[in-house]
């Protein structure tokens, strides 16, 4: 990923016009209003009627704020889904998403186009003004290597002596490793000379994929179902392998720890891997083999 202009919008805290919602607090504001405006009501009770309708208010309330901030978000780049994010990226970076594969409507059953993923396209758009340059600044070379085919999941851009660049490629395919053809697009859309600055030689080759196993087993505290605590470990961890598979992405065990540690799980012990995989800029780690058993339960 480039380090210079590609801003990590996770990393940016939730703006201001986006509430934090609670319920309580909603509901408190309510009856306080009634209390004022009718200083004799005095059912202080949950099973006053009139209670009971300050409850659906508050939570009606609670519900349409939470649609305000679902609209509000669905505006915003670092948010932003579907057909929201397709709106946004076409009117204020002129991209729109990419065909990964057209898909057949004569097969039988049709087959559905598959297009770009949403962060890949987010990712894109914030690279978009780095294309204006020739491929000389590391985002701008990280760009073009995107455009040049959606099978490009990301890239990275390395200059070894002067005047040469090693763009490496990760394919959105498998483990990442990209094919000759690809390789191939990528490097003559890199070397064309509307894009390539002339003192440059570029080189493009694929990420080196390092491979490593998972294995953890769960101690549960008593009482939650063994299965919902497994599914929602499983999920999260890999939420988190899924999230780290970029160029340059190490795999750390707070990480796995992090995500193994669901609510209802006591104890992680993680027998594999035993340390931080350290990853480098051309290099990507790939999960080949995840095993997560129960250990029992604690106390």
């Amino acid at each position: 990923m480039s380090q210079f202009s590609a801003i990590d919008l996770e990393k940016l805290p939730a703006p201001d016009i986006i509430e934090t919602l609670d319920f309580e607090t909603i509901f408190s504001a309510l009856l306080a209003e009634l209390t004022e405006a009718y200083p004799e009501f005095s059912a202080d009770v949950e099973s006053d009627p009139a209670y009971k309708i300050l409850q659906v208010s508050a939570y009606r309330e609670l519900m349409l704020r939470a649609e305000i901030n679902d609209r509000i978000k669905a505006l915003l780049l670092a948010y932003a889904r579907g057909s929201n994010l397709d709106h946004i990226v076409a009117s204020y970076y002129r991209l729109q998403r990419e065909i990964v594969s057209p898909g057949d409507e004569s097969a039988i059953p049709p087959v559905a186009p598959k297009y770009e993923d949403d962060d890949r396209l987010r990712y894109r758009s914030q690279l978009s003004y780095e294309g204006y340059s020739t491929a000389g600044p590391e985002g701008s070379y990280i760009f073009h290597a995107l455009a040049a085919s959606p099978l490009v999941k990301d890239a990275s851009v390395q200059s070894p002596t002067p005047g040469v660049v090693v763009v490496t490629v990760l394919s959105n395919d498998g483990a990442g490793i990209a094919s000759e053809a690809l390789l191939q697009t990528v490097n003559a859309h890199l070397n064309d000379k509307t894009i390539r600055p002339l003192t440059d030689q570029v080189l493009v080759q694929s990420a080196e994929v390092i491979p490593f196993t998972v294995e953890a087993e769960l101690i549960l505290f008593s009482g939650p179902d063994e299965s919902v605590v497994e599914q929602a470990a499983n999920i999260a961890l890999d939420d988190y392998l899924k999230a780290r598979h970029k160029l340059g992405h190490d795999i750390t065990l707070s990480g796995m720890y992090a995500a193994l540690h669901q609510p209802g799980v006591q104890q992680v012990n993680l027998l594999s891997p035993v340390q931080n995989i350290s990853v480098q800029r051309s290099q990507v780690a790939w999960n080949t083999e995840k095993k997560i058993t129960l250990g029992g339960r604690g106390e």
